[in-house]
């Protein structure tokens, strides 16, 4: 974990040398983290969106081999396999997240060590110098807030609608409830990387998701289209 976040600190080092704000600079590294983790996220997207387009098809397969489990595994995994999903695909950005918390944790907590500031001279005269935030360093109410609050948002619009109900819902605030809890306790500038990016993930869903919908309604139409000319026949 050392060696990740020390890789951090020379990277918020390197942003810091050009912006001269530690907030911002901790806003543009994460969003460099978001570009880089894209193909993770489209792929995560993609197999989330897909999902939900088979979704009643499941649904019936469930209540088709209700007392058959054995059976039910099995077509599932047929239809899967036909429709090209791996379940366990979007699960990949959300293991990799985590390593990427705690190493931004041990960096936000001790950034002289880290390398990001040369002393405790520079950090403490770059600490405070962000909106209304005293010190990044600290914990900060108003950023856990944000940090509860968008990671709501982000659960909540990224979660197909037919999967807002049950496990889903009760993740949803879970991932809220961690969110705020964890920005009352830890450095502000963790509950700032945080925010931020659960709403650079939004503005990603809505990027990745508008193409494959659009996809979907054309298909829809095609098929209503080839119907039609078939009944005209």
């Amino acid at each position: 974990m050392g060696q990740i976040a020390s890789l951090f600190g020379i990277a918020l080092k390197a942003i810091y040398g050009v912006i001269g704000n530690y907030g911002l600079s901790i806003i543009v590294f994460t969003i460099v983290v978001k570009l880089i983790l894209m193909p993770l996220t489209v792929k995560q997207t993609k197999s989330t969106f897909a999902m939900s387009e088979i979704n009643p098809k499941i649904k019936e397969i469930q209540a088709k081999y209700k007392n058959k489990p054995e059976k039910q595994n099995e077509e599932i995994s047929k239809l899967y396999k036909e429709s090209g999903i791996n379940p366990l695909s979007g699960c990949l950005p959300i293991l990799i997240q985590m390593p990427i918390l705690m190493g931004l944790f041990y960096v936000f907590k001790d950034p002289v060590t880290y390398g990001v500031f040369a002393n405790k001279a520079a950090m403490v005269a770059a600490n405070g110098n962000f909106l209304w935030i005293k010190a990044l360093s600290k914990p900060d109410y108003i950023l856990a807030i944000f940090s509860g609050v968008s990671a709501y948002l982000m659960q909540k619009i990224m979660t197909p609608k037919d999967q807002q109900e049950g496990p889903m819902k009760m993740m949803t605030w879970l991932m809220a409830g961690m969110s705020l809890y964890w920005g009352f306790i830890f450095p502000a500038a963790l509950a700032l990387y945080w925010g931020v990016s659960n709403i650079f993930s939004v503005f990603q869903y809505h990027l990745i998701t508008r193409p494959l919908k659009a996809k979907l309604i054309q298909e829809k139409e095609d098929k209503e289209a080839s119907k039609a000319s078939f009944k005209n026949k």
